[in-house]
């Protein structure tokens, strides 16, 4: 029983940590400890100061703790999955703040949010099989994640893409408006990160999906209100990017309940 409650505690620790990250690019704090990995001496009484990126690190830092107590107490393929996506989950969130400094290409940003949740879908799942609801292979749910007919990862990627071009300083910006400061390359990650939610909407309904339809159609609200926010305020677009974060997560566990329903 002790692993479910691990598990249970290491899920929403993992949500957690994917929220706060939303609320770093939200409120602008991106950058706030600079490009110090992944600590400052200081970062204590940054947190205290309710800094969110000293938080946020914290906060990974003990998904890392309680998934090497899982990892030791339940040696299995989908804790040894967990426990890898915590290991790239960091090692990616390093090369994040790179990318913010304009250092490296957004891609890592996109594969640092697969790894996040990968890391939450991983623990979730041992949750739900501690409380015997079902047992589900985490390399179908991966392989499905990543395949036709949904593109779950790609949307997932692309949203990162998203985010690490736009570097919490650009705007998305409006086809309308003629703004010579607009990034091409930014318009295009957020067309195609549009393009591959409308084919992951198609794909929900054919699978009958519903409760995953209903979280994905509240997730491309919050999306327009990220896109809205981020061209008023680019440097602090506010709670919405932090909202953005919980419907996706909210999204995906949908996915699962309606996988075994």
């Amino acid at each position: 029983m002790i692993l479910t409650y691990l598990s249970a505690l290491e899920t929403i620790l993992a949500g957690t940590t994917i929220v706060f990250g939303g609320i770093v690019e939200g409120y602008g704090y991106g950058l706030s400890l600079g490009t110090n990995w992944p600590y400052t001496h200081d970062i204590m009484q940054l947190a205290a100061k309710k800094d969110p990126e000293a938080i946020h690190r914290i906060l990974a830092t003990l998904v890392g703790i309680f998934s090497l107590s899982i990892l030791i107490i339940h040696p299995s393929l989908i804790s040894i999955i967990g426990f890898v996506s915590v290991v790239f989950t960091a090692l990616l969130g390093m090369a994040t703040l790179y990318v913010l400094a304009g250092k490296l290409p957004s891609i890592f940003q996109g594969l640092h949010d697969i790894a996040a949740y990968t890391t939450f879908v991983s623990y979730f799942l041992i949750m739900l099989q501690g409380l015997g609801m079902f047992k589900l292979d985490i390399v179908s749910f991966l392989i499905n994640a990543i395949v036709p007919p949904h593109f779950l990862y790609f949307v997932i990627f692309m949203g990162g893409v998203v985010t690490g071009t736009r570097r919490m300083k650009l705007k998305i910006g409006r086809p309308w408006e003629k703004d010579k400061e607009r990034n091409p390359w930014l318009q295009a990650a957020w067309v195609i990160h549009g393009i591959v939610s409308l084919i992951f909407i198609i794909a929900v309904v054919l699978l009958h999906y519903w409760l995953t339809l209903i979280f994905t159609a509240l997730e491309i609200i919050v999306g327009l209100w990220v896109w809205d926010s981020s061209n008023r305020n680019p440097l602090k677009p506010g709670m919405s990017i932090g909202l953005h974060q919980l419907f996706s997560i909210l999204v995906v566990v949908a996915i699962i309940l309606n996988s075994i329903s």
